[in-house]
């Protein structure tokens, strides 16, 4: 019996990439086999990402070339913009599977057979494993359409993510990401916090690294923070979310925090560690969004110093109140605002890896010459016979515009 040939292709955030990579495990259990370049496809799966105007067009484009290539193919698209690339993708019949019966999607294409759970025990072409922990939110932001499209928050048992882990680690996965669409709203049953599911993970042998995927200001409790700084695998690195750094943006946006709460977790995180680092969010150009208000998001990126910015220009999506707000702004300015912002950033994080020049530190290799430190910083590793997922003592020895440059001590 000639096996089944599949495509999977994920748009957008981490927990879509879990996602797929979910999709690609089910698949393979159930005896299919991942299509090579180049070669035509039996099922395709695109998991969608709708978050900004530029993901949704990418994930349109995405589904329209694998239909083309693969002609003959059932072709499936899910996630948070499956319903408009399904009508977008017009010249060809589409199966839309919404975001809530997503984890039954092979059932459509498989009705007879058992099949594994929607879980990994590998993440393809990754030598860090991104873990889902939590999916949904409550949140409603004024700009954010990923309530409507994600539902609600609701979290995976305590139990069930340590299974999901040490499989992880008997694959021989040393870093692992806790991932989710609101990773703060985590709640793990019988008052199991983050905390409590960081330290559980920390117990496990074989895991050397831990991180948290993004989470906002307002959901680092003093419990997570201890958790963060006493975990022996927990990573000193943090993606905080700031989206603004102008608390009357910030209220616009229907953010729950001000910027002096984000510079609060930032000081108690860096007092507690002084090699922390932090990455970061940030939207330019949202409605009504003064000159000022763009200067004080300047002001947070030059005070912290993140190791990377994200950098996203305001755009409406509908169903959000934000798009019916007046006082738009010329995308010229939305743009110039961008390119001020990425290159305060790049600068910052420049100065930032500056201070590691001479230190020796471990690097977990991700490709065969670059990685990253336990707190996020990239490194650029001159040494012989190196391989992903090594982990490897390096003498920082020089900062390139991009990355630190390291020597196998």
């Amino acid at each position: 019996m000639v096996k089944k040939k599949f495509k999977v292709a994920a748009l957008g955030c981490r927990t879509n990439q879990y996602e797929a990579e979910a999709f690609r495990t089910q698949l393979e259990r159930a005896g299919a086999q991942s299509a090579q370049k180049g070669e035509a496809a039996d099922v395709c799966i695109v998991n969608t990402c709708g978050v900004t105007a530029s993901a949704a067009r990418d994930s349109i484009a995405r589904a329209r070339k694998l239909a083309q290539e693969n002609p003959r193919a059932a072709l499936f698209v899910t996630g948070c913009h499956a319903k408009e690339v399904g009508e977008a993708v017009s010249e060809r019949r589409i199966l839309v599977i919404p975001n809530e019966k997503k984890e039954e999607l092979l059932s459509e294409l498989f009705p007879k057979k058992e099949l594994a759970g929607f879980a990994i025990d590998s993440f393809a072409e990754h030598t860090r494993a991104f873990l889902k922990v939590q999916d949904g939110c409550n949140s409603f932001c004024s700009y954010c359409i990923i309530p409507y499209v994600r539902g609600r928050s609701r979290s995976r048992s305590l139990d069930s993510i340590l299974i999901e882990l040490r499989g992880l680690l008997a694959r021989g996965y040393r870093e692992v990401v806790l991932t989710g669409i609101n990773i703060g709203d985590f709640d793990g049953g019988e008052q199991e916090s983050l905390a409590s599911l960081l330290r559980a993970a920390d117990g496990l042998e074989g895991l050397e690294r831990i991180r948290l995927s993004s989470i906002d200001p307002e959901d680092v409790s003093e419990e997570l923070c201890s958790a963060l700084l006493f975990c022996k695998k927990s990573c000193p690195s943090l993606h905080l979310v700031l989206q603004s750094g102008s608390n009357v943006t910030l209220k616009r946006m229907h953010r729950s925090y001000t910027r002096q709460r984000f510079l609060e977790v930032v000081s108690r995180l860096k007092k507690g560690c002084s090699d922390f680092t932090f990455t970061t969010d940030v939207i330019v150009g949202f409605p009504g969004e003064t000159e000022r208000d763009f200067e004080e998001s300047l002001e947070v990126v030059r005070e912290v110093e993140f190791a990377k910015v994200h950098v996203f220009p305001y755009s409406p999506r509908e169903r959000t109140r934000a798009a019916l707000f007046p006082d738009r702004l010329p995308q010229a300015v939305v743009f110039a605002r961008k390119k001020r912002l990425l290159q305060e950033a790049q600068e910052r994080a420049f100065s930032l890896r500056e201070r590691f020049v001479g230190r020796e530190m471990e690097v977990l290799l991700e490709g065969k010459a670059r990685g990253r430190t336990a707190n996020f910083l990239p490194v650029r590793v001159e040494g012989r016979h190196l391989k992903p997922n090594q982990m490897v003592p390096v003498k920082l020895i020089a900062n390139d515009p991009m990355s630190l440059v390291g020597r196998v001590a």
